[in-house]
């Protein structure tokens, strides 16, 4: 699975790094960094840190041009 964030959307809530913090984290106070293709046994995580987001930054999937859902 691949994700792609908005950062010119995110705002630095930080709910995916709560949610995912293999593939989300921090930088600073709100520099969002992360990891484009999720490891298998973080997708479900992923998916609910793209849901939770409250911007809806993070594109998963067909949605970030991977080809899959």
């Amino acid at each position: 699975m691949n994700i792609v964030v908005d950062l010119n959307r995110c705002q630095g809530y930080a709910q995916c790094v709560f949610l995912a913090p293999r593939v989300f984290t921090l930088h600073g106070e709100e520099a969002l960094l992360y990891t484009p293709v999720v490891p298998e046994d973080q997708q479900e995580r992923v998916r609910k840190a793209a849901a939770a987001c409250p911007v809806q930054a993070i594109l998963v999937g067909e949605e970030a041009g991977s080809g899959e859902r």
